[in-house]
């Protein structure tokens, strides 16, 4: 992609953004947040479709207005479009990115909720935040790492933020919260598979910089993206979180092997969207303490 062509692909995408800032502005000082998360969608796919982002999603996600707190990974800032356009939803972010230039102000227009992670009691204000909108079956997505990966390997999830489902159901009363794992993973660029070296290329992570992988996002051409949504885990007002996040993990580890392997899973008839209280849920132990 030669310089000229990303710089009016950006200009494109400028235009999109100035048609659906203001009434997105109204929206939310309107406070409808039924409304709010569809200028972001719309304003993600224009990006996806400007800059040859091609998705292939599998599983079953969540259904409207279905209370879920979804559990992903993290690879890279495309992340954010690329699971923004598929559908409304929020995401929960550290809360250094609200002062990020542009990134910030876009965070702020998604209604991500930020965390201050240096201060170990702001854990039970966003979970206060989540849980009121889980009532309300908003989608959040929560990058259970707490940081991006290398697109290879998945880091630990971590299980403080799970306890938005537990606030969901004893401060929202809610009879359950249904965790939805969910797996990206870069695929192939310009058609071709991905090799396990070009993969970091794609990725956004440790000590990088977000101009030179942005840099290198705009020379190198189309990529794909495997979404898999995994099996829903019913999670009730005795559900162990940590035991709730490792089934989470476990099935989120499990799909980006099969993606970065190049072996997929085998195919399975779609089930229909039902809530999670039709569901059966996943077993698991009540919580010890």
């Amino acid at each position: 992609m030669t310089y000229l062509v990303a710089g009016l692909r950006l200009l494109a995408y400028a235009l999109a953004f100035a048609l659906l800032a203001g009434p997105h502005w109204l929206i939310l000082k309107l406070g409808r947040g039924s409304l709010a998360g569809h200028a972001p969608a719309l304003l993600h796919r224009a990006f996806l479709r400007l800059f040859q982002i091609r998705i292939t999603v599998t599983g079953t996600p969540p259904a409207p207005r279905e209370a879920a707190l979804v559990i992903a990974n993290h690879i890279s800032w495309l992340d954010i479009p690329v699971l923004g356009a598929l559908r409304p939803l929020s995401f929960v972010a550290k809360s250094e990115i609200a002062g990020w230039p542009v990134i910030g102000t876009l965070a702020r227009l998604q209604r991500t909720v930020f965390i201050d992670r240096a201060r170990k009691r702001h854990t039970a204000v966003v979970n206060t935040e989540m849980s009121r909108r889980l009532r309300d079956g908003e989608l959040i997505v929560l990058f259970a790492e707490g940081t991006t990966g290398d697109g290879t390997r998945l880091l630990p999830f971590r299980t403080s933020l799970v306890g938005a489902a537990r606030a969901a159901i004893t401060e929202g009363g809610l009879d359950r919260v249904r965790l939805q794992p969910l797996c990206i993973a870069y695929t192939r660029r310009n058609g071709l598979p991905l090799t396990r070296a070009e993969r970091p290329d794609i990725a956004w992570y440790g000590d990088m910089e977000l101009g030179p992988s942005v840099k290198l996002f705009f020379e190198r051409g189309p990529i794909d993206v495997q979404v898999t949504w995994g099996e829903p885990i019913a999670f009730a007002a005795g559900t162990d979180r940590k035991a709730a996040t490792a089934l989470a993990e476990a099935s989120v580890r499990r799909a980006l092997q099969e993606a970065v392997t190049g072996r997929p899973p085998v195919p399975q008839p779609a089930p229909v969207p039902r809530p999670v209280h039709e569901s059966p849920p996943i077993l698991i132990p009540a919580a010890t303490a």
